[in-house]
């Protein structure tokens, strides 16, 4: 009991909340008792936080294998926001100069970071594998970790070498976290991490905030569309399409309707998405 009290002292005085959510708690629990850990959580479950408060508390950085630099920046942005020290989080990518590159080194080796996010690719390099070697790694937290499955919808090669790379550099606690993962990707994901003999926790998927409903597709869906929207006056809303040409076209059918209405799509350039935010 101690000890849970110890966490949401903890959980406090680094995050600001009063209670942990779900699972989070019974996870980080997992993790500091140096258990390979495996976590299929929904999006917004609160999955971060399951490997952001045990590396402040362990002695070590804490290694995190993320796919995509923009999810990094996002996530090192938020731990510095938490805490009163810039150096307590870097990521390491393709992003970065050779002069960002060795202040990063720099603050891991004099103990300042507590969490170092590398791509995969990253991860893969031997002069990171090197330096690494010479770094007191807490434990790896490979972030969707769905990406290491061939069964998987996001499959990234590259992943499939992080178990070899950790073996090699150092072997320590591994956190897997995923919100997507039937039985044959979890397996897919323990069996390659090698972490077949991991905690496992599942949170469920199930949102009591969210009321979820399918109607028949009519011959006319935009008509359908507009009639929805024009009967929940002052609510806004999100409609989501197959292509990018459908997102224009919706949007300018909407704004004929007298429906404000704004496209945002990944073929748009950088300043017109920024200027139609979601």
């Amino acid at each position: 009991m101690a000890k849970n009290i110890v966490l949401t002292e903890e959980l406090k005085k680094h995050f600001g909340f009063d209670t942990f959510k779900g699972n989070q708690e019974a996870i980080i629990s997992s993790l500091l008792a140096g258990n390979d850990t495996f976590v299929l959580m929904p999006t917004g479950g609160g999955k971060s936080l399951c490997y952001q408060l045990p590396s402040l508390l362990m002695e070590g950085t804490a290694i995190v294998i993320s796919p995509l630099i923009a999810l990094m920046k996002n996530q090192v942005d938020a731990m510095r926001n938490f805490s009163e020290d810039d150096n307590v989080a870097h990521f390491l990518n393709s992003s970065l100069n050779k002069t960002a590159i060795d202040q990063v080194k720099s603050d891991i080796i004099s103990g300042k970071t507590k969490l170092l996010y590398v791509a995969p690719e990253s991860l893969t390099k031997e002069e990171n594998i090197e330096f690494l070697k010479t770094v007191p790694i807490s434990f790896y937290a490979v972030d969707e970790a769905h990406c290491i499955s061939e069964w998987g919808h996001d499959f990234r090669p590259e992943y499939r070498r992080i178990r070899p790379i950790i073996n090699e550099i150092n072997r320590r606690p591994v956190i897997a976290l995923t919100a997507t993962a039937t039985p044959k990707v979890q397996h897919d994901i323990q069996k390659n991490l090698g972490m077949q003999d991991a905690a496992v926790f599942k949170s469920s998927f199930n949102r009591t905030n969210l009321y979820y409903e399918v109607r028949p597709k009519t011959a006319n869906v935009d008509r359908d569309i507009i009639k929805f929207i024009k009967a929940n006056p002052g609510k806004s809303g999100i409609i989501y399409c197959l292509s990018r040409k459908k997102v224009e076209e919706l949007a300018e059918i909407l704004k004929v309707n007298n429906i404000k209405a704004l496209p945002y799509h990944a073929g748009m350039d950088g300043a017109t998405r920024s200027a139609n935010p979601v």
